[in-house]
Order: C-alpha cells, then sequence, then structure tokens
C-alpha cells in the first residue's frame, strides 16, 4: 500500500497552473518537524518534502497562507524526468 499521512507547514507554493486536459494542478513545498522514538532514543525529525496537488484539492490548498500547518494524506510517486518521490496530497485538514 502507498499512503502517507504527514503534518507540516506550507513552505512555498508555487502557481496555480492547469494540466493540458484543463485540471488545476499545485506544485508545494512542504516541511515537517517533530521528534520520534527510534531504537528506543528520542530523535529530532526535520524534512522538506515536494508535493503536487491536482484538481479542487489545489484550488483549496492554493487559497492557504505560506507557513501554515496541515495535516496532508496522499500517496508518493516519482515524476517521468525526477529522481525522488514527490507528495501526491489527496486530501489536507486542519492540524
Amino acid at each position: 500500500m502507498n499512503q502517507v499521512a504527514l503534518s507540516a507547514r506550507i513552505a512555498e507554493i508555487g502557481a496555480l497552473r492547469h494540466t493540458p486536459a484543463g485540471v488545476p494542478a499545485l506544485d508545494l513545498r512542504l516541511e515537517h518537524e517533530s521528534e520520534v522514538v527510534e531504537a528506543g532514543q528520542p530523535r529530532q525529525v526535520k524534512a522538506a518534502v515536494k508535493a503536487v496537488a491536482i484538481g479542487t484539492v489545489a484550488e483549496a490548498i492554493a487559497r492557504q497562507p505560506v507557513g501554515s500547518p496541515w495535516g496532508f494524506t496522499g500517496f508518493l510517486a516519482t515524476p517521468r524526468n525526477g529522481r525522488h518521490p514527490v507528495l501526491h496530497i489527496q486530501s489536507f485538514e486542519s492540524v
């Protein structure tokens, strides 16, 4: 199963664009910061994640301020011309 749940703040939002089929699309960068327990020890975790939203989710995220925190859910996929996975956001909610 390819499912991701991530609490993060919106670090950057690109301009709302449209796919060749006319569907709204939005590229953004998310930043996560937390503490987790790994091998019985606390660990500070920071991560920057490239993300994309499509359709009504893209339109809704485009209206949110940079720096605002959210809970995102979606899946990971590697772009055709890329090497790193991108989070495809399917939904988001306030945290």
